[in-house]
């Protein structure tokens, strides 16, 4: 999933559920619960952010009216290392056909498992693909946002993001490598450090926010959302947007 703002329609999502558990994510009826409660204190901008932020404040681009697209979810994991809050990304194997060696959220589509796209399904896919792609053990999630969804045009997904509390961490790491070439953390500091960030230009002439974090470039619709959810949650510093990291034709 490579862009750099994705979108929504207007309408917003619904919560399928508010009350607490302690079992993890899913609540004694099956459904899965998306809870604030509990949350650290330094989440609350992010909540704010992810209750008040429009579908065309994260991007021009809507998911088709009719309703197209291949359904799918990531799972923005926000956790605290010994560096304070972090966010959880994966690298892409580097042999995969399509954004091969990018770093991205874990996620992926919807299977039929997942249950209905319009209720639980988002969130158990996100969930799901985490746990498959990193190994980390869904019941120390604590789901408490979703955003609205997303849309990739070049690929036809429409992205539900999914936003989660890592209550109770987990070893992680990389399940099949030839999905996955790595999996890390990188603090929330070094994605707000001005000189961590630029401005990618793809052979198309697309322009886009990106981090140079962890050995990595977040670019692309991983760098879109963070831009997006650093800036509304009131964390972005001021950066210069022409330092510029060009991207190859492969990209």
């Amino acid at each position: 999933m490579a862009m750099t703002h994705a979108s929504n329609t207007h309408s917003r999502h619904e919560e399928p559920d508010t009350h607490r558990t302690h079992e993890g994510p899913d609540s004694p009826n099956g459904r899965v619960v998306v809870t604030k409660d509990g949350l650290p204190a330094w989440l609350g901008p992010v909540v704010h952010a992810v209750e008040t932020v429009e579908p065309l404040q994260l991007s021009r681009f809507l998911p088709p009216a009719d309703g197209a697209g291949r359904q799918s979810a990531v799972l923005i994991l926000f956790g605290e290392g010994a560096r304070g809050p972090e966010l959880l990304l994966m690298e892409r194997a580097s042999s995969l056909r399509s954004h091969a060696g990018q770093p991205s959220f874990p996620g992926g589509a919807l299977d039929p498992q997942d249950g209905d796209p319009k209720a639980d399904g988002p969130l158990r896919a996100a969930l799901r693909e985490a746990e498959e792609e990193t190994g980390l053990d869904p019941s120390g999630v604590q789901l408490f946002g979703v955003l609205p969804k997303l849309y990739i045009p070049v690929s036809g997904f429409v992205v539900t993001p999914v936003l989660g509390w890592w209550r109770e961490p987990t070893p992680v790491g990389v399940v099949d490598p030839a999905e996955t070439a790595r999996v890390f953390t990188v603090p929330v500091a070094d994605l707000t450090n001005p000189a961590h960030r630029a401005t990618t230009v793809h052979p198309s002439g697309h322009r886009g926010p990106a981090f140079l974090v962890e050995s990595a470039l977040v670019w692309g619709f991983t760098a879109g959302i963070i831009d997006r959810l650093l800036h509304y949650a009131g964390w972005e510093l001021p950066w210069d947007r022409e330092k510029q990291v060009p991207l190859d034709w492969r990209a």
